[in-house]
């Protein structure tokens, strides 16, 4: 979809032709909206039809066409071609994926096969992670974030966690941030941030009111908002000024997909070390200075070997 100034809406970068054409449609026009319905089912068609066929076949015209793919965020009807030949390769891969492997598995399959069900469930929520995330939009959340003075991280229930893990991690290397689970904190945080301040959100669905409501303060409050979800059109994701996804694809098991979870691990893992490489000897200092301070609580490493003892070291015994 096109801002208010013209460009193309920055939150579909990163997204297949698909997805870029469910965020848009509900803002899109009557003849855009035929267009996108038909792409829907059938994302083939560029593939297939010349710009005047596929606009014959909307009802539409050729001109219609290019706004429509400039208005998914692509430059013209070539790349719209592209992005759809590379949307079908996947949707192949995750096809032969869904048949050999399956996301469900039952109370007769082996451990060999759960095992597999698993590693191929979080390997796709991975790949699919680092295929929609726009790297050059993380790099300016890092940059937000080193800047701060104040970062505040939300997230309710199994996204909580998620909100401590990032807090964790940018607290050691100097950056002032706190985690937030419940909302009454959390809001009256969120009030008392400025435009010095970074608020980051997570929620899967994108979805969580609690969590919609922190972010949506805290970027009122002056806060540059960022959130962490699966659903560039959700809820959270249109609060904010900025938009990471953690995308994980279907669910192998209800209600806690932990796959989900290490989509986002992925995207925090990625925002801890952009954020640390800004200032990276001061980063390696802190780093440092944090191990050394826990260092005598840790027990120090064993030789493989056996230390011998006096009696081992003597010569053999001779009659």
């Amino acid at each position: 979809m096109k801002a208010p100034d013209g460009t193309a809406d920055r939150a579909l970068e990163g997204y297949g032709a698909s997805s870029r054409i469910r965020a848009a449609l509900p803002r899109m026009p009557g003849g855009m909206v035929k267009i996108g319905t038909l792409l829907l089912e059938d994302p083939s068609l560029p593939l297939r039809l010349s710009i005047t066929e596929l606009a014959g076949r909307a009802g539409t015209s050729p001109a219609t066409v290019t706004r429509f793919c400039r208005a998914i965020g692509y430059t013209g009807y070539l790349a719209l071609r592209v992005g759809a030949a590379a949307e079908q390769g996947r949707s192949s891969a995750h096809e032969t994926w869904d048949s050999d492997i399956g996301r469900a598995f039952h109370p007769d399959d082996t451990a060999t096969e759960v095992m597999r069900t698993l590693v191929n469930a979080h390997t796709v929520a991975l790949t699919s992670t680092s295929e929609r995330l726009d790297p050059a939009l993380v790099g300016r959340v890092a940059d937000a974030v080193a800047a701060s003075t104040h970062v505040d991280i939300y997230g309710i229930g199994g996204s909580a966690g998620m909100a401590v893990e990032l807090q964790a991690r940018l607290y050691r290397i100097g950056i002032n941030a706190h985690a937030w689970s419940e909302v009454h904190v959390g809001l009256t945080s969120a009030a008392l941030l400025g435009e010095s301040s970074v608020a980051i959100a997570f929620s899967n669905t994108g979805r969580t009111e609690e969590t919609i409501e922190m972010l949506a303060l805290a970027k009122s409050s002056g806060a540059f908002a960022v959130a962490v979800t699966g659903d560039p059109g959700s809820p959270m994701a249109q609060v904010a000024d900025a938009h990471l996804t953690s995308h994980a694809p279907g669910e192998y098991l209800q209600p806690d997909d932990l796959s989900a979870k290490h989509a986002q691990l992925f995207v925090i893992d990625l925002l801890y070390l952009l954020a640390a490489q800004r200032d990276f000897s001061r980063t390696t200092s802190l780093l440092a200075a944090s191990a050394a301070a826990v260092a005598p609580h840790r027990r120090p490493f064993r030789s493989a070997t056996r230390p011998r003892t006096a009696a081992s070291s003597k010569g053999p015994v001779t009659a």
